[in-house]
């Protein structure tokens, strides 16, 4: 197993994680239907997969016999 040779200082480890940071997503609206979702993202609204604003396929309803 690999083990470092010197010790990192804090002010290195510090540097290497300040490219880290949590931010909120960033949101589009679908000019079909007006929700808010992820960039190139399908996102289910009322039944039906949504891309880029068209249907892509539809949740089949199981039928009880």
């Amino acid at each position: 197993m690999a083990h470092p040779k010197r010790r990192t200082s804090t002010q290195r480890r510090d540097k290497r994680r300040t490219h880290f940071k949590a931010t909120a997503a960033n949101l589009a609206t679908c000019p079909t239907t007006g929700q808010a979702h992820l960039f190139h993202r399908a996102f289910w609204h009322e039944d039906k997969l949504y891309y880029k604003g068209r249907v892509i396929a539809e949740k089949e309803v199981a039928v009880a016999e």
